[in-house]
């Protein structure tokens, strides 16, 4: 412990986690250093802020009371609230920060269990969004307002080990600019010897791509709604596929779950990964590995819950939620240290343990039981609020039969060749590039699907007709029209004025003139030309207003047939 002005800058047994050296070192790093000797140097200010997210329900003075409280016998000044304040603001966010990217990263041992799947590291990607702060003018000025919660909240995104749930990276901002968007920056942090797992939500062709080149593994929940093309099947039931330019295998796969009260339920769960050896790894093997995410959720019940006891951040402004988030994370992250540490430890060598380890072994919780419940929180302004019907139980149940079904793909599709054709040695005319164009400008207006295309000519592979299609998209040549769809021409919809959109023809109102109508022999200078097939529809009305005229109008809505738009 220090003597002096700086004896109050402790955290006990955690000091020896967060040492005097290293506050230094941030504090001269981020040029924050007092140019003075104060009663409160910046070093005790740092340590000042990580007591407060020790003590959310407290006020300063009090937190400073219990920083101080085994102090007994040497001089403490006793600042005033406002004293306090003004330290935490002249050190600001960046030792913190700095503070926090020193102490994150993994912390599992070679010998820690859990922590690996075959030669793997097993991390995971997930965010926040429930971390309330004070509802201030600057506060909203910055996080906006979210439609199930009273006060702005700000979106969390951390990258965790699951095996022992340390922190390998975070960032934080306002929840609109999305989990994708954040994550994305933490991409820097994932080496090829790790093994990432997402929930739905983070299988963008764009991270999935930028994962995979960082040289990391992938296993994360799939949309259901994502249509991937069976390319080779494999004998565990998944199948390899093509997401973007990433060669990946899905496993769809059926979970039937019995309770000990005889409730019984299945699910439906889609995954995605890039471990394509299905011998090596198999299909229910991953899907039970997929479980091991739900770790993330328990780092989080750890921060909202344990830490802050489910209480808002403390700070009114931008800058001070930013100081102490990292303060949070910081705290977070030297408990997790202290926290494996004690774990590794054989019990012979619990002398080595300070009062914290010895708490933790004194502790420990039974084996996990299998469980399961209805995901709802007891809150009115939570989204999960209202319980769906999705035939899990209201309350935990614990689980006595768990079943795991590989689902096969569908019917066989048009089988391709292993390889594309060689194009180099023809003439320019007969090429793939000329073939495709053709192809496309005998019917300007249709979209084709790069599976499509490739069974058409039966020469080319999936892989490449995805490829290519992308690249001659990016150059011009062709035009995307939506996902993995292709044209030659491009269209755009023009948005009809708010008070023309009342009255169309079939669509529930009479038009005030003649112009208004979809008849081009009614109105000729006054339309255009779109694609078959009601696109230009989706995008100009709503999904309801369409689905109205479709029923009314069929025969417009022909393949053959010109559909014509205002």
């Amino acid at each position: 412990m220090a003597g002096g002005r700086f004896a109050p800058g402790h955290l006990g047994e955690l000091t020896a986690v967060v040492p005097f050296e290293l506050v230094d070192a941030v504090l001269a790093e981020t040029r924050t250093v007092q140019q003075r000797l104060r009663d409160l140097p910046s070093r005790v200010g740092v340590y000042f802020l990580l007591a407060m997210c020790l003590f959310p329900e407290v006020g300063y003075r009090l937190v400073w009371d219990k920083l101080t409280a085994g102090l007994s016998g040497m001089p403490v000044v006793c600042p005033s609230a406002k004293a306090l304040r003004d330290v935490c603001r002249r050190i600001g966010s960046a030792p913190v920060r700095a503070l926090f990217e020193v102490l994150a990263g993994l912390l599992a041992r070679p010998t820690t269990p859990g922590v690996r799947f075959g030669s793997y590291r097993t991390v995971s990607f997930d965010g926040c969004s429930s971390l309330r702060v004070p509802d201030s003018e600057r506060n909203r000025a910055w996080l906006g307002r979210t439609s199930h919660h009273g006060y702005p909240t700000l979106e969390l995104m951390t990258l965790v080990e699951t095996g022992t749930r340390a922190l390998v990276g975070a960032v934080f901002g306002p929840t609109a600019e999305g989990e994708t968007s954040y994550a994305g920056r933490l991409l820097h942090l994932l080496k090829p010897d790790m093994l990432v797992l997402w929930d739905k939500g983070f299988d963008s062709n764009a991270f999935l791509a930028g994962v995979t080149d960082t040289g990391a593994q992938v296993l994360g929940r799939l949309r259901s709604n994502r249509r991937t093309p069976v390319l080779t099947r494999l004998a565990d039931g998944s199948y390899l596929s093509v997401i973007g330019n990433v060669k990946v295998r899905i496993i769809d796969a059926q979970i039937a779950v019995t309770c000990a009260d005889g409730t019984s339920f299945t699910g439906s769960y889609r995954l995605v990964t890039t471990l394509a050896d299905a011998r090596r790894y198999p299909a229910i093997t991953l899907v039970g590995l997929c479980h091991q995410r739900w770790e993330h959720e328990s780092a989080y019940y750890a921060l909202r819950h344990t830490l802050m006891n489910g209480r808002n951040l403390r700070s009114g402004d931008p800058a001070g939620i930013e100081q102490e988030m990292w303060s949070l994370l910081t705290l977070y992250q030297a408990l997790r240290t202290v926290t494996v540490e004690s774990a590794g430890i054989v019990p012979d060598e619990h002398g080595r343990l300070g009062l914290i380890g010895r708490r933790v072994m004194a502790r420990l919780l039974a084996p996990r039981r299998h469980r399961a419940s209805t995901r709802k929180v007891k809150s009115p302004m939570s989204r999960y609020s209202e319980r769906h019907d999705d035939g899990r139980p209201d309350r935990s149940r614990t689980i006595t039969d768990l079943a795991v079904t590989v689902l096969e793909p569908g019917p066989e599709q048009p089988s391709l060749p292993p390889a594309s054709r060689d194009d180099r040695c023809i003439v320019p005319a007969q090429r793939r590039r000329h073939r495709v164009l053709a192809l496309l400008q005998d019917d300007p207006t249709r979209l084709w699907r790069p599976a499509e295309i490739a069974a058409y000519f039966g020469d080319i592979t999936l892989h490449t007709m995805y490829r290519q299609l992308s690249r001659w998209a990016n150059t011009g040549l062709i035009h995307k029209l939506g996902p993995s769809l292709y044209a030659a021409t491009a269209w755009t919809s023009t948005p009809l004025p708010p008070a023309q959109t009342g009255n169309l023809p079939g669509l529930g109102g009479r038009p005030r003139h003649r112009h208004h109508c979809l008849d081009p022999i009614l109105a000729p200078p006054m339309i255009r030309r779109a694609e078959p097939g009601g696109e230009a529809l989706e995008n100009q009305w709503s999904g309801a207003a369409v689905r109205r005229y479709c029923a009314a109008e069929p025969s417009r809505l022909g393949k053959d047939v010109p559909l014509y738009t205002l």
